[in-house]
């Protein structure tokens, strides 16, 4: 194998760890797309890299994934190697002659740079260069607790990234630094819209924790609950490290699940929000319900647009669709109620995705 699967499966809060040494079941049924077939509907077809950072300042590892248009397919198919149903991409493919819109994808709270490889997929058929990163300390197979409430350190990833990117011997000049979208899902979400100016009030935020719906959020498997470490020195910190997390870089902000919706009270905690802001909830959300997450954000920020996904789809929705066997090891995750095709539901929010980026990231295209 080109890459190993340690790392590549993910979730949001309640994500089960699985080591899987083989990707193919031998009752999955589920047959790996082509290149070619593809390349009939997109634009492209999709290189992959993986990157290696290292932010001396805060200590911390960032490590990106990065998608990007490619013509070159020789590197294989590397998608059959992973648990999900995914287009087909290749390794350190050959980029297209080209500068294209930079788009930086958040994961959720215990995922990890892979959680929504299904959109980044689609995003870089279509012409953009998508990169993702791990959030230290709050991915699934790297749990500590403080960094699941040190919620500003998820920005400071993104706007690290934007540092360093284009400076990449190898991609950066792919890269349209004009033209730079966040896309975020569940805390990711929030995240996405902590770049775009949004001032979430950490008090408001303790007080959050200690409701009904504050402890599902703030209870994580592996460390329970974490509510307690939201005290006096915690909300001393954010206050010092917390705030003015807007990058000025980014044009346009695409928001799917975002959670954190009761950290804010206030219209004028959403002031410095003024780029373009799409916010799609599920009516059915579990983990953050839109009436106090998705519809709330989209009520406090003037101007947004805001789009549901039917009952009964859930919170997950938003994650990869896994193949037959994973569905059956982490069904909380990856399993759907009956009636909801998550494929369907993809390609629908990556076409919203889609025509939400090509309206204020102008593509630069092929030289």
């Amino acid at each position: 194998m080109k890459k190993s699967l340690d790392g590549i499966i993910t979730g949001s809060v309640f994500v089960i760890f699985l080591l899987l040494l083989n990707a193919c079941a031998p009752d999955d049924e589920y047959r790996q797309q082509s290149h070619r077939d593809f390349l009939k509907e997109h634009r492209f077809n999709i290189g992959q890299q993986t990157l290696l950072f290292r932010d001396t300042l805060r200590q911390r590892p960032l490590k990106t994934e990065i998608w990007y248009p490619a013509r070159d397919t020789s590197g294989g198919n590397a998608s059959a190697e992973y648990p999900f149903k995914l287009p087909p991409v290749s390794f350190n493919a050959r980029p297209v002659e080209g500068r294209f819109p930079l788009i930086i994808l958040s994961h959720g709270t215990g995922g990890n740079r892979f959680s929504q490889m299904w959109l980044a997929a689609e995003l870089a058929g279509e012409g953009f260069v998508v990169a993702t990163v791990d959030h230290w300390g709050n991915t699934h197979d790297n749990k500590i607790p403080e960094s699941f409430i040190k919620i500003w350190e998820r920005p400071a990833d993104v706007s690290y990234l934007l540092n360093r990117l284009p400076g990449e011997s190898l991609l950066g000049r792919y890269i349209d630094t004009s033209a730079i979208g966040v896309a975020g899902f569940s805390l990711g979400g929030y995240t996405a819209l902590a770049l775009a100016g949004a001032e979430i009030d950490y008090g408001q935020l303790r007080l959050f924790s200690k409701t009904d719906e504050g402890q599902i959020e703030f209870n994580v498997p592996e460390l329970g609950d974490i509510s307690s470490l939201l005290n006096e020195d915690f909300i001393r910190k954010a206050g010092r490290e917390g705030l003015h997390l807007k990058d000025n870089r980014i044009k346009a902000f695409f928001v799917m699940a975002p959670a954190l919706g009761q950290g804010f009270t206030e219209m004028r905690q959403m002031a410095a929000v003024d780029r373009p802001v799409f916010i799609i909830g599920a009516v059915a959300d579990e983990r953050t319900p839109v009436q106090t997450n998705a519809y709330y954000y989209h009520q406090l920020i003037t101007g947004s647009r805001y789009a549901e996904i039917d009952a009964p789809a859930g919170h997950y929705v938003f994650m990869n669709e896994a193949r037959a066997f994973l569905k059956r090891q982490a069904p909380r995750v990856f399993k759907d109620a009956p009636g909801v095709n998550r494929m369907e539901i993809h390609k629908k929010v990556a076409r919203q995705a889609l025509g939400f980026f090509n309206k204020y990231l102008k593509q630069v295209g092929e030289r």
